[in-house]
């Protein structure tokens, strides 16, 4: 299987909004939901553009571990994305993911 349909998703994602994993696995109808959409930004290639960063766990949770963690928040705070907790806002930074045809 190859990522690229992730990619291409979290390439669209904009500045200063997120998505879940289980919204790109709904959307993409990925087998094995949200966990194949966590393997595939774990796979992500460096250098490719591709905001992961942009990517987070149900409830707007920060689930990567340090110390990628401190960095996916100093990222989202530099496009104004509130963090309280460890969670983003989702009714006030989510993007809503058009779900594939």
């Amino acid at each position: 299987m190859t990522w690229d349909p992730v990619y291409r998703l979290v390439k669209r994602i904009p500045h200063g909004r997120v998505v879940t994993y289980g919204q790109i696995a709904r959307a993409l109808r990925l087998p094995g939901g949200a966990r194949t959409a966590g393997r595939a930004m774990a796979a992500s290639p460096s250098g490719k553009g591709i905001p992961w960063h942009r990517v987070v766990g149900a409830e707007g949770r920060l689930l990567i571990p340090e110390p990628y963690a401190s960095l996916q928040r100093k990222m989202l705070e530099s496009e104004r994305v509130k963090i309280v907790e460890g969670r983003v806002d989702l009714k006030k930074h989510g993007w809503a993911v058009k779900k594939k045809r």
